[in-house]
């Protein structure tokens, strides 16, 4: 078992780089794939998840050559993918699995795709049912609600399909999907989840159109859209979202994350600790890939407890379990509510976080659709944790929440099951040292 012992010590000072956006470099992969000639990805993310989104394309028979810097992804057009030999395993990416079976789903043949024990657990049913309605043909266990899914590739038409949850892996599989199909497919979503998907259509010209809360795809267009000499992908904010956090809560901290991408659909981190009295700049804005980035300084501060409601959510979603800490230290109440999505990612992060920060002495009320935090700011240890032996539960973001966590705790913590962190961000614990061991 892969275990991570944190110690507190001083602040966190210096300038840091974090892995490229995951979930831009998925779909960074997919239009690329697809792309008429050869198209360079760099600062991609080498995360396990993306590495198996790689691994999935060459095996549908695309080359991709690959290095620290880069990725060199020779397209071969929108009908250019064959036939795999074999299961495609997606690993613990719910990303990779939904978005490869919307692709899939219009081809003109047969794919198993499968993941790890967590993938295997999560729902597939939110997908498959639009997609069936769509044409598809798709079996999978308990009547395609859960992986392995057997893809049967269809000639697909468009449906209007109005989202029951404001989710971009839903909205990203039937955009997939919609390339393929006769006619205009239309997507409404109840609010606006990450857009990444749209803006890099945008970045290769593919023809999609927004009417209010409705996207619209023509599908099978006849010539498709040429490789990118280069596209940069951002660094990832949600990667970020732990020395953000970490930052702000460790007293006498400093630190500037280069080159982060600040999409105005996954920044709702920054408008939270804001409120919260969080000292956070963004400089130097600029934009690569259809995407608007910029270095972000953040400075020690003092928290106050906040009220987060659904509206803030799905900009949030995958910043739960830091934002959680930082409730955790914060004076007074944080209430979040809307985030009963949470139930279902790589763990129940709800119940997840409740338990492991409630065992480093927080008080929390666990709600089905969030929880109520009484922050420690105001105890006579001012917001100090206490020290334990936590666990991840296999998520890659409560491992890296803890270990943040640990830096204001009381003496050394211990958090186990680690080794998922890879699926995300590789680097972490050195990252972590070398903000630990920087001094200005």
């Amino acid at each position: 078992m892969t275990s991570l012992t944190i110690t507190p010590g001083g602040p966190l000072r210096g300038t840091i780089s974090v892995p490229g956006d995951k979930s831009i470099t998925h779909r960074a992969v997919i239009l690329t794939a697809l792309a008429n000639g050869v198209s360079t990805v760099a600062d991609y993310c080498r995360g396990e998840d993306c590495l198996n989104t790689m691994r999935a394309f060459q095996a549908l028979g695309i080359r991709i050559d690959e290095s620290v810097e880069e990725l060199r992804v020779y397209g071969k057009g929108l009908w250019g993918l064959t036939e795999p030999n074999g299961p495609i395993d997606c690993g613990n990416s719910g990303t990779g699995i939904r978005l490869l079976t919307g692709l899939l789903a219009g081809q003109d043949f047969f794919t198993v795709l499968t993941g790890d024990e967590s993938i295997r657990r999560r729902p597939m049913g939110r997908i498959v049912k639009p997609l069936r309605e769509m044409g598809a043909t798709i079996a999978g266990r308990k009547g395609g609600e859960l992986a392995p899914l057997a893809v049967v590739g269809s000639r697909l038409r468009a449906i209007a399909y109005a989202s029951p949850v404001a989710s971009a892996q839903i909205k990203s599989a039937l955009l997939l999907s919609a390339l393929f199909a006769e006619g205009t497919t239309r997507i409404t979503e109840p609010r606006l989840s990450r857009d990444h998907t749209e803006r890099l259509f945008q970045f290769f010209g593919i023809a999609l159109r927004r009417e209010g809360a409705t996207l619209l795809l023509d599908g099978r267009p006849s010539v498709g859209w040429n490789a990118a000499p280069r596209l940069v992908v951002p660094g990832d904010f949600s990667a970020a979202a732990f020395f953000i956090v970490g930052a702000t809560i460790v007293p006498g901290s400093d630190v500037t994350i280069q080159q982060v991408g600040i999409n105005p659909t996954r920044t709702g981190l920054l408008e939270i600790m804001t409120r919260m009295g969080a000292d956070i700049q963004l400089l130097n804005r600029r934009e690569a890939a259809g995407e608007p980035i910029a270095d972000i300084r953040v400075k020690s501060s003092r928290l106050r407890g906040v009220a987060v409601g659904s509206d803030l959510i799905p900009q949030t979603i995958d910043e739960f379990p830091i934002l959680s800490v930082a409730a955790a230290v914060a004076e007074g109440q944080t209430i979040i509510s809307g985030a009963e999505e949470l139930r279902v990612k790589e763990s129940d992060r709800i119940a997840t976080m409740s338990a492991e920060l409630r065992a480093m002495g927080v008080q929390i009320a666990e709600n089905h659709d969030g929880m109520i935090v009484q922050g420690l700011g105001t105890t006579e240890d001012n917001g100090r944790l206490q020290a334990t032996h936590g666990r991840s539960h296999g998520d890659h973001r409560v491992a890296m929440s803890l270990a943040i966590a640990g830096l204001t705790a009381s003496a050394s913590t211990v958090i186990d099951e680690t080794a998922c962190i890879e699926t995300s961000f590789p680097t972490f614990h050195r990252t972590l040292l070398e903000l630990l061991t920087e001094r200005q």
